[in-house]
């Protein structure tokens, strides 16, 4: 069977990641790259062999792909996916999917109506560990669920800038909402208070440094979300609490305290790259089973952390 011709818009940051573990998957090659940073697309193009550009349309007019890589930062999206989506081209988009709801909902409506394969970069979801978790967790009654996300400060102009990332918890901590939703069920409601309170000398920073967000789950268990940037170091996990058993998610590893017996369990693989190299299965093989994020969960992540943010701006409770 020929190889998955792969291509990339996007080179920098995560992009770097997924490019690495295409160029080790025997079933996959990356035929094209793309950036607005010229300089950027000519070095990935050189790295991997693959032919490079400064324009998405011209890529699409030229190469004839199978899947695509969408790793740009929310804000600068367009209409990538419809365009992808009309030529029958399967997607992997890097988390979050967008930053309006109703832009989000419309490309979610292309991927379906294409009947494209799509996946979305949540990549917690694909730990042995987390594995382990679910299936401790299937059919038990949870209580609460505890999630933390405490970082330093990112750099990266854009990410300061609410407008642009949507601020801590839609461009970073999604990926502990995400994890929440997984081992819990579906959010059903948000209450939120944020504050740029000690990192407001950063110029151009309005995104929050400080988050504390209430969830109530579906299943109405109750939930709770931290997250910072003013640490020095990085730490972000989930604790999942149920009438005499336990669940937590430290950073890859799992601890399972079920009555006196407690178990540690050590990650063993590379969630990226076991990520990838699924989605290229799932492409291959044309079976969405492969996938553990589709971008219609990316919508409903991505749901969550906006009704966060209006929460937050509104001061009240926001029903999803």
């Amino acid at each position: 069977m020929p190889k998955v011709k792969v291509g990339f818009v996007g080179v920098g940051g995560i992009a770097a990641v997924h490019m690495r573990n295409i160029a080790k998957n025997p079933d996959a090659t990356i035929a094209a790259v793309c950036d607005i940073a010229e300089e950027n697309a000519r070095r990935a193009g050189e790295e991997y062999g693959a032919t490079a550009y400064t324009d998405f349309d011209v890529m699409l007019s030229i190469e004839k792909l199978d899947a695509l890589f969408i790793c740009v930062p929310p804000f600068a999206h367009g209409d990538m996916e419809e365009k992808a989506a009309r030529l029958g081209i399967h997607l992997m988009v890097e988390k979050p999917v967008g930053l309006n709801i109703e832009s989000v909902e419309n490309k979610y409506e292309a991927i379906k109506n294409a009947g494209i394969l799509c996946a979305t970069g949540y990549c917690l979801r694909y730990l042995d560990t987390v594995a382990i978790a679910k299936e401790f967790l299937s059919g038990k009654e949870i209580a609460m669920v505890r999630g933390y996300y405490l970082t330093s400060f990112v750099k990266t102009p854009w990410f300061r800038q609410m407008e642009k990332s949507g601020g801590q918890l839609v461009e970073q901590a999604t990926h502990i909402v995400d994890l929440m939703r997984y081992l819990a069920g579906d959010i059903v409601s948000v209450s939120a208070q944020m504050n740029l309170h000690v990192l407001k000398d950063i110029p151009g920073m309005n995104i929050p440094d400080v988050s504390s967000i209430d969830f109530t789950f579906a299943t109405k268990a109750v939930g709770h979300l931290d997250c910072s940037l003013t640490q020095t170091d990085h730490r972000m996990g989930v604790e999942v609490l149920g009438n005499g058993f336990r669940v937590e998610v430290n950073g890859k590893d799992v601890t399972i305290i079920d009555g006196e017996k407690t178990t540690t369990y050590t990650s063993k693989v590379d969630f990226y790259e076991i990520q990838d190299h699924a989605f290229i299965d799932a492409v291959k093989t044309k079976n969405k089973d492969f996938i553990l994020s589709s971008y219609e969960n990316g919508l409903k992540t991505l749901h969550v952390t906006l009704a966060a943010n209006r929460s937050n701006e509104k001061g009240k409770i926001v029903q999803l």
